[in-house]
């Protein structure tokens, strides 16, 4: 039997457990796909994707810090790819490229679903104004919050990713505002944190103040890179949660642009739990 190709490209990307994921979906599904990873020089992401496609790649899942890139490499793009002006996912389409993101309805619906959090009229406080941040936002605020407020360390790209969304915002009824990181408010019903900090091994960007009671504290990254953060969330009362059900459900949206078929989640988010927990 041939198998499609698929891939995750980054940089760093070695410890990426997409191909593990795609791996489950596709012996659940029956759907012949195998994944592999691709190291990305930090100038060449062109290049490998090109490459990659004219090696019979069928589709790839874009991460840091190419998502950005990834949008201009499309004929189309998705309108969560457009509203956020970055992908994490290219389908290779033979009438022309088309690029979509799924990050932020992963996001909602690991919040909803798995964290049982609702969205809805709650205030939330988005840390990061990159990548991660611009295709969480539109979909966050679909589900009608009471206000999203963007906290990034520069506060410019903090306030362009407001404006790119203020019209947004106004038709779900959501405020929206940016502000400096140093001056992020306080109580907030969730906190995610969407920026770098934890691959530099920092705690939080942000004092604990910004934490309501019982509040979301949700790190987009996942594994070793978010324990500093979910401890200080936990030291502060709040509910913590890493980024490993946002992987799998972002995972399995875009297993859907690929295939047309939409695997279930809990079996493999549970596997990779007890992965985890199991240290492999």
């Amino acid at each position: 039997m041939t198998l499609d190709r698929y891939a995750v490209i980054g940089n760093p990307v070695a410890h990426s457990r997409s191909p593990a994921i795609h791996a489950a979906f596709a012996r659940a599904t029956g759907e012949a796909v195998a994944y592999e990873r691709l190291l990305c020089p930090m100038d060449g992401f062109e290049t490998v994707v090109r490459a990659f496609a004219a090696a019979g790649g069928r589709g790839c899942n874009v991460t840091v810090p190419f998502k950005f890139d990834t949008t201009k490499l499309a004929a189309r793009c998705s309108e969560r790819a457009q509203r956020a002006g970055a992908g994490n996912v290219l389908r290779f389409d033979a009438e022309g490229w088309f690029a979509d993101n799924t990050d932020g309805v992963g996001l909602v619906r690991d919040i909803e679903r798995n964290a049982a959090v609702a969205v809805e009229g709650r205030r939330v406080l988005l840390i990061g104004a990159g990548g991660a941040g611009a295709g969480v936002l539109g979909p966050l605020l679909e589900r009608r919050p009471k206000g999203i407020v963007v906290a990034n360390r520069t506060a410019e790209k903090a306030r362009s990713l407001v404006a790119a969304h203020a019209a947004w915002a106004r038709e779900h009824g959501a405020a929206l505002d940016a502000v400096p990181l140093d001056h992020p408010g306080m109580a907030y019903d969730i906190v995610l944190n969407a920026s770098a900090t934890s691959l530099q091994g920092q705690a939080s960007p942000v004092p604990p103040t910004v934490l309501a009671p019982g509040a979301l504290a949700l790190d987009l990254m996942y594994g070793p890179a978010a324990e500093p953060f979910m401890a200080w969330a936990r030291a502060a009362g709040a509910q913590a949660r890493d980024g490993l059900g946002m992987l799998v459900e972002q995972a399995a949206e875009a297993f859907f642009v690929w295939r047309g078929v939409r695997p279930a989640t809990a079996p493999v988010l549970q596997m990779l739990r007890e992965d985890i927990a199991a240290g492999r």
